[in-house]
């Protein structure tokens, strides 16, 4: 069986200039996880969730910190700030492209590849998609969940 039996033609894409915002709406519409960054039909990225989750992640603090008696009056003032802080630092990640997070080493493979090609690079890189190109040009997209459907009998398109 070759990729090209089981891939999804119907590939939803966005460009570098994507908000980060625009990309998570796309992300949750389509119920995806992930989804190639595309300019002129080539693939120059990829973005999912978990490069969304990223931006999210909070630096634990080192070392053990006991407030004052005077820090106790503070510490929920401090926390509003910083709820507010975090607010505006959210609308802010969500202006900007997502050329800014997107993978830009991606891996594809070709609509001719068998399909146990594409299970080696999708294990052996810890990727759940790959786009699938021709000539340079996105021509579909092969997931995991693709793979499996595909080996019980079910195509992609």
């Amino acid at each position: 069986m070759q990729v090209k039996d089981i891939m999804n033609i119907d590939v939803v894409v966005c460009n570098p200039n994507t908000t980060i915002s625009e990309a998570s709406q796309l992300l949750k519409k389509n119920n995806i996880s992930g989804l190639p960054v595309v300019e002129e039909g080539r693939v120059v990225g990829i973005v999912s969730e978990g490069d969304l989750l990223k931006l999210l992640e909070v630096p634990e603090p080192s070392g053990l910190w006991l407030p004052s008696p005077f820090e106790v009056f503070e510490i929920p003032i401090r926390e509003l700030l910083n709820w507010e802080e975090t607010k505006h630092m959210l609308e802010d990640i969500g202006s900007k492209p997502v050329s800014e997070i997107m993978q830009k080493d991606v891996h594809v493979i070709s609509p001719e590849k068998n399909i146990q090609d594409a299970v080696k690079l999708i294990t052996k890189h810890k990727v759940n998609r790959l786009p699938v190109v021709e000539d340079g040009i996105l021509v579909g997209i092969i997931t995991r969940g693709d793979i499996i459907h595909g080996l019980g009998g079910n195509s992609g398109q």
